[in-house]
């Protein structure tokens, strides 16, 4: 099961590592990023500190078997870099059936976002990205941290409107 796909500009970091995965109870880690999977410094430095008993897997994303990773018994933590990355995996087989909820821990600023929380920045393409996720069915929130509470995306709607008004 994929309890989680966490969008997160820094992939396998302390924040999964500390809080999501015990969190969630997951028994893999699945980073799905082309940039991460093709850089042996970058697969090595995110496995290092995994707890015992955690398996991480780095791969492009087009290689990620996502109904596989459903059907596992143990919870699977999915880590993709960008919004966008969700939506190419929904072409590659992933359902809200599969995968309820898309977490937005950390998306960095850029040109054309706007801070709708202290670590998610949001443009118009990933709100348009995001809508189309939700109507296909998944649960958008936003949050760093299990502990906060979870920010859906009426809300991110609202406060990019609010911080672009007209």
């Amino acid at each position: 099961m994929i309890p989680l796909v966490r969008v997160d500009n820094r992939l396998l970091h302390g924040q999964v590592l500390e809080a999501w995965i015990p969190r969630l109870g997951a028994r893999t880690v699945v980073v799905a990023d082309d940039a991460a999977a093709g850089n042996p410094l970058a697969r090595a430095a995110m496995t290092l500190c995994l707890p015992a008993g955690v398996e991480a897997r780095i791969s492009a994303i087009a290689a990620v078997d996502f109904p596989a990773l459903a059907a596992a018994a143990a919870p699977v933590l999915v880590l993709v870099r960008e919004v966008a990355s969700v939506l190419e995996a929904t072409g590659l087989g992933l359902t809200p059936a599969m995968a309820p909820v898309v977490n937005l821990g950390n998306v960095h600023f850029a040109a054309g976002r706007r801070a709708l929380t202290p670590s998610v920045y949001l443009g118009e393409l990933e709100l348009a990205l995001l809508r189309r996720l939700a109507d296909a069915g998944f649960r958008i929130e936003a949050r760093a941290l299990p502990t906060e509470p979870p920010i859906g995306l009426t809300e991110l709607e609202r406060r990019y409107l609010a911080a672009h008004p007209g």
